[in-house]
């Protein structure tokens, strides 16, 4: 059977410089969340000090594993990212559960959700593209579940159609449109920071927010933790991490693309530090702009979460939707390709491995994993589609929003033993060649460790519901390997 390692150099062309990796990094990580996550947040924490110390200990495990996984990078620097780097630290098993929860939920789910985010913001502009628009209006497959199809629902499927076609044409078609719009919503940014800091700032937010600003505040109820507590705070931060890890995810996408990088070796390792690094400290401004802005129970109340556009709101009344509006579409089309460009190439190393579709091991004429391309576009595409029913509120939610909370852990979980994979391979490959020492070994990668399994555990203790079910999609996926390596050819049998 070929092999990963044997096949994966041929035909990739290399195309992405520093500039571009960089662009990668950033551009996959800034979606929507930053705009809309700190609210729920918030909430959760009840005090804005500690809101933003929540942020900071994001930054920081964030920063800890670009750090570490440009070790492994650097030392394996192939397409398929964290694929590779489980399969090769433990064993094919440890990859495939990734690459089987990457496709099903993680990269896919993702798509469809920062894709629906798009057409969200799109109606601001447009109405008649909104999510209780149908051409086909839900038909219920049970009490709580059902399908539909919504103008929303087109578009968004619309531009996963679209950016999955582009990058089947070609590396660069995919990086012009990922230079040009992360490079336009990285000044967006910076434009909503500079008119939070520079135009938002009022007295009332600024005492209400930092005259105790360390001060215990009222924890989610929900939580079960005792109110101004150690213990509660530690427990509500934790959780939150939920929020603000999403919103900083993905950063690792440019591991994936490691066969179209020049010079990897070196380029990845700064690609991931330079970009999460900037995103971080992008994100942390961003939330001083909005507290400087808006005193608490604004950020905490938001309409509809959407604490970047209150923001502007209270600055430029009447402007602020429309403006949030088109810096978020921007954000999430570019978003959405980075998701596409990236993903891709994960499946097309599980399939030189046998454990995917075999077509999706194949390059087109534009040295490009087309058809894996394609199978993501319509998985995602499919994940649009099924919606969640709330019996109490009668209101109709998206199914895909539900599987990401529920693979939040499961994530967190592949993330702690990918970087745990360099204390194993520094052991087991004490000879191989690392261009690349992740900085402060061992303290760094052993902080994400420690920090992301406290992080694990108490999300799954307090927040149960949202996290085994991601362990039992994990589960399943052990269920498909064994039966892939039971059956005779498994490359000839997908």
């Amino acid at each position: 059977m070929p092999t990963t390692t044997d096949k994966q150099e041929q035909g990739f062309v290399r195309g992405l410089n520093l500039f571009d990796s960089t662009m990668v990094v950033m551009g996959v990580m800034i979606g929507s969340g930053i705009f809309i996550v700190s609210a729920d947040m918030s909430r959760l924490i009840g005090s804005p000090g500690w809101l933003l110390a929540a942020w900071v200990l994001t930054g920081l495990l964030t920063i800890a594993a670009a750090l570490s996984y440009g070790e492994l990078a650097a030392m394996i620097p192939r397409a398929g990212g964290m694929y590779i780097f489980l399969r090769e630290a433990y064993s094919p098993l440890w990859g495939f559960l990734y690459g089987w929860t990457f496709f099903s939920v993680i990269q896919t789910g993702t798509i469809a959700a920062v894709a629906v985010a798009f057409a969200r913001f799109t109606s601001v502009l447009f109405p008649p593209i909104a999510e209780d628009r149908y051409l086909i209006p839900p038909i219920h497959l049970s009490s709580g579940y059902a399908v539909s199809l919504s103008t929303a629902q087109v578009a968004a499927i619309a531009v996963i159609a679209l950016l999955t076609w582009t990058n089947t044409r070609g590396l660069q078609y995919g990086k012009i449109v990922q230079n040009l719009f992360t490079s336009a919503k990285t000044v967006a940014v910076i434009a909503l920071i500079i008119a939070g800091l520079a135009l938002g700032g009022n007295a009332l937010a600024v005492h209400a927010n930092f005259s105790h600003m360390f001060r215990f505040g009222a924890f989610d109820p929900a939580l079960g933790v005792p109110a101004g507590s150690i213990f509660g705070l530690i427990v509500a931060i934790c959780v939150a991490q939920s929020g603000s890890l999403f919103a900083a995810d993905s950063w690792h996408n440019i591991t994936m693309v490691a066969a179209e990088v020049k010079n990897p070796r070196r380029n990845i390792p700064l690609a991931l530090s330079l970009g999460c690094s900037a995103v971080i400290g992008l994100y942390l401004l961003a939330n001083l702009a909005y507290m400087v802005t808006l005193p608490l129970p604004a950020i905490q109340h938001a309409p509809a979460d959407r604490v970047a556009t209150a923001m502007l709101q209270q600055i430029i009344p009447g402007y602020g939707p429309v403006l949030m509006a088109i810096g978020i579409m921007i954000s999430t089309f570019g978003c959405v390709n980075s998701l596409v460009l990236a993903g891709a190439r994960a499946y097309y190393a599980m399939a030189l491995d046998g454990l995917f579709f075999q077509r999706a091991g194949v390059l087109n004429r534009a040295h490009v994993p087309a058809w894996s391309l394609v199978v993501q576009g319509i998985w995602a595409s499919a994940l649009v589609l099924p919606r969640t029913y709330n019996t109490a509120t009668h209101t109709y939610g998206n199914l895909y929003s539900n599987l990401l909370d529920y693979v939040i852990s499961a994530a967190l979980l592949f993330y702690i033993l990918t970087i745990a994979g360099i204390f194993r391979l520094r052991r087991t490959r004490p000879d191989a060649e690392r261009p690349y020492k992740v900085w402060g070994y061992p303290f760094v990668p052993a902080l994400y460790i420690v920090g992301g399994a406290i992080v694990l555990c108490i999300l799954s203790t307090y927040r149960p519901a949202t996290t085994w079910p991601g362990f039992i999609i994990v589960i399943l996926g052990g269920i498909v390997y064994a039966a892939l390596r039971r059956a005779p050819g498994p490359s000839q049998s997908l």
